[in-house]
């Protein structure tokens, strides 16, 4: 029998959520037309798999986390935006604060300094009217949408990590988790140079033309 939740998902997604977020993206990139650094800006409507997936989830207490998962979780509706160096990850975030409102901020780095993983700028905004397409009324739109910043080298080893490790950590035998946690310093690395290196070229005088 089909998951009456899935079912009413997939005509909210198809009919609100995916028109929503190509609206958001436009959107976004229109606000960060003045910014340098900007490698990309995506916006998506969360799968129908990953929301029920999310909506079944129990805390420790064996109770389920959601009670109207349809109202309550936030990332129905989720934008990206990829910059070059590190410094960039914070000035965007500034920026695009002057335009939506802050519900929740978070900066994702792993638990321990001696461990290399996920790292990245995550905040949870109000939806704007504006970044509701006509047709769509402003009461059947989420209220919230998750935003994450990263850089190129995040992002990328994000995709990758989550295309490989994203599963249960009883399914990586010890040895792949090192290997990810290596890759994962040397994105880190990689990040932490470029920067340097931009940081070190912006401050040297040009040469005459």
């Amino acid at each position: 029998m089909t998951d009456p939740l899935f079912v009413e998902y997939m005509g909210r997604h198809r009919r609100i959520l995916v028109p929503i977020a190509e609206h958001l993206s436009r959107l976004i990139s229109d606000h960060l037309t003045s910014m340098q650094h900007v490698d990309r800006v995506t916006a998506r409507a969360k799968d129908p798999v990953r929301f029920v997936a999310k909506a079944r989830r129990r805390g420790a207490d064996g109770r389920p986390r959601y009670a109207q998962p349809l109202v309550e979780i936030q990332d129905q509706v989720g934008a990206r935006v990829v910059v070059f160096y590190k410094d960039d990850v914070d000035l965007i975030g500034t920026h695009l604060l002057h335009y939506f409102r802050p519900i929740e901020e978070r900066t994702l780095v792993p638990e321990s300094e001696w461990a290399f993983g996920y790292f990245g700028k995550h905040y949870v905004l109000a939806l704007p009217a504006d970044a509701i397409p006509a047709g769509i009324e402003i009461g059947v739109a989420p209220r919230f949408f998750e935003l994450q910043i990263k850089t190129l080298f995040q992002h990328a080893w994000a995709e990758a990590n989550h295309d490989l490790g994203y599963k249960p950590p009883e399914d990586l035998t010890a040895d792949q988790k090192r290997r990810l946690a290596y890759t994962a310093a040397q994105a880190w690395g990689a990040d932490l140079v470029f920067q340097e290196l931009a940081a070190e070229l912006a401050a040297q005088p040009r040469a005459a033309q």
